[in-house]
């Protein structure tokens, strides 16, 4: 499927994936290498805690 709307794409994942996954260095390498757009949110509070480009 082809995006044409010019606009960011963003995987949205909770904070306790985050931080128990995606701060590995070999994670955090990944996402810097496809330049990956994240959105960070706290599931209990229903609240965005971090846009992370």
């Amino acid at each position: 499927m082809k995006r044409s709307l010019g606009e960011p794409l963003y995987l949205a994942i909770s904070y306790e994936i985050y931080t128990a996954f995606f701060l590995i260095p070999v994670i955090q390498e990944i996402i810097a290498e496809h330049k990956l757009k994240l959105l960070i949110f706290e599931s209990s509070k229903e609240e965005i805690i971090l846009w992370k480009e």
